[in-house]
């Protein structure tokens, strides 16, 4: 295995793979394990986005066949096919950073920023990212085959499996306590994953500035979300070298954190949390600014379009498009 890897480090991401089935299936044995187990399935089904979110901008094995595979297994815990990560994430939000045609841009409804809008911002993206996820399926019937097959490969997979897993529950435990204990290890683990990686993206970019150098993502320096999460905190050096892997990205990041606003590398994430949602609602001063220009006044000359533009390529993962 280790000889597949693109990188060692990714020793540490296989192993979190093998803990998602082992973890979701013990619930299958002893369901009484249930209030302990799936809040760990929560945190692996968040680990399956992050570890599709890096493996679809830097591929983790030498060989595609593993590669593709691997996005068909991840779909399984994280919620959804893994695919969508490169007509919504790759190829517009890395492309727009929050300004206009960022199908995920954080001031749609709302410049104000509040647990509210906050919360409610997944099913907003959500909404609105299935008008590249379409444009992206379709170039890829009509201009790459391959792809459009290992997309319904993926989605035949990804719904057969849950399928098969609800019924082994069922033949297990009966109709009602298996689809209970399906929906414990698998649905609500999934539901929690997708909201929370889009949340993610909310608070990684709401008042930043996208027309800057280095301000136009908010990253969390902390130790612990970046062991966790797999280096995801440093969002802005992300954003600056896409496909980096993420084993590298603190080392990139100490690059250029000296030239960030202090304001957008806070340490701990809960702590900003904490500030954020239950402090600035009575001490505002706890809450965030606008750093630098708002993604909403674009310089003189650029045009601000909130639509979708229809310019996605059918492409595989690894293809990270550069901002404009």
């Amino acid at each position: 295995m280790a000889g597949m890897l693109r990188y060692a480090a990714d020793r540490r991401t296989m192993l979190w793979c093998l803990a998602m089935p082992v973890v979701a299936l013990s619930m299958y044995v002893a369901p009484g394990w249930i209030p302990y187990l799936c809040p760990l399935a929560c945190y692996l089904a968040l680990s399956a986005g992050v570890i599709a979110h890096n493996h679809n901008h830097c591929p983790t094995f030498r060989n595609r066949k593993l590669n593709e595979a691997m996005g068909m297994w991840l779909s399984l815990f994280y919620g959804y096919p893994t695919f969508v990560w490169i007509p919504t994430h790759n190829l517009n939000h890395h492309k727009f950073v929050n300004k206009a045609g960022d199908a995920t841009i954080t001031w749609r409804y709302s410049k104000k920023h509040n647990f509210l809008v906050a919360f409610l911002f997944p099913f907003v993206s959500t909404y609105w990212q299935q008008e590249p996820t379409k444009a992206f399926i379709d170039k890829a019937r009509e201009r790459n085959r391959p792809l459009y097959r290992q997309i319904l490969t993926q989605y035949a997979v990804w719904g057969g499996t849950h399928a098969a897993l609800l019924g082994l529950a069922m033949v297990m435990h009966g109709v009602a306590g298996g689809a209970r204990i399906w929906a414990f290890a698998f649905l609500v683990p999934a539901l929690f994953s997708l909201w929370t990686i889009m949340f993610f993206n909310y608070i990684q970019h709401v008042h930043t500035d996208p027309w800057s150098e280095h301000d136009h993502s908010r990253s969390f320096t902390g130790r612990l979300i970046n062991f966790f999460l797999f280096n995801n905190g440093l969002h802005a050096v992300h954003h600056e070298t896409p496909g980096l892997h993420w084993s590298l990205l603190p080392q990139a990041h100490a690059k250029i954190e000296a030239a960030m606003d202090p304001a957008l590398k806070p340490v701990s994430f809960f702590a900003w949390c904490f500030r954020s949602y239950v402090v600035a609602p009575f001490l505002p001063r706890f809450g965030t600014a606008q750093v630098g220009r708002a993604p909403y006044e674009p310089p003189a000359g650029v045009a601000l379009d909130v639509r979708f533009g229809d310019d996605l390529q059918a492409v595989d993962s690894g293809v990270n498009v550069a901002r404009v």
